[in-house]
């Protein structure tokens, strides 16, 4: 039978994900070819679905269960809507593009040190906080609004509930359809 994953442990996964492609695109630096392209844009869509999946279910519930969680959730929507700018500006460029390095560069910094932040404090006091239960039914949730979540960054979307939960997913299915059309994300 096939366990629930709770909310760290689906968040931790994607953080793994998100630095292999790190790793790969590290090994690509410099260089102008479709490969570097491609990855970076499957960069772009795991971290906005993540992201969004944390602004709709993670954040509301550090805020609500969390000793200093308001602090500690606008924080990390701070971060959130730094890195959505500097992928906003990623998505314009190619690797031909003499800032395209530097900006993800830039990107690879500001992801490290939330993934950083998130697995050394926030996690730790969100498991202390919430019964386990509690997270694994966060963890459902979780990877049920990443199915549905925007691909491209949207930094003018709200990005707290009730609005970003009414937005996402229509925003979402406009991105994924875009996405099709365009062949964005695949080799």
């Amino acid at each position: 039978m096939n366990q629930q994953q709770d909310v760290i442990e689906v968040l931790v996964t994607d953080h793994r994900e998100v630095e292999q492609m790190f790793t790969e695109l590290e090994q690509l630096a410099g260089g102008t070819d479709d490969q570097a392209k491609t990855l970076a844009e499957q960069v772009v869509i795991e971290l906005v679905r993540h992201a969004v999946a944390e602004e709709e279910y993670l954040y509301p519930t550090v805020r609500d269960h969390v000793p200093d969680g308001g602090p500690l959730a606008d924080q990390e929507l701070s971060e959130h809507a730094e890195a959505e700018q500097t992928m906003k500006q990623l998505e314009r460029l190619g690797p031909s593009d003499a800032d395209f390095w530097p900006t993800l560069a830039r990107l690879m910094q500001q992801i490290r040190h939330h993934i950083q932040g998130e697995e050394n404090d926030l996690f730790p006091r969100l498991r202390q906080a919430c019964p386990p239960e509690q997270l694994t039914e966060l963890g459902g949730k979780v990877q049920r609004a990443k199915k549905m979540a925007p691909t491209r960054p949207h930094p003018a979307a709200p990005d707290t509930p009730p609005a970003n939960k009414l937005l996402a997913p229509g925003t979402g299915l406009v991105d994924r359809l875009r996405d099709a059309l365009t062949g964005r994300g695949r080799s």
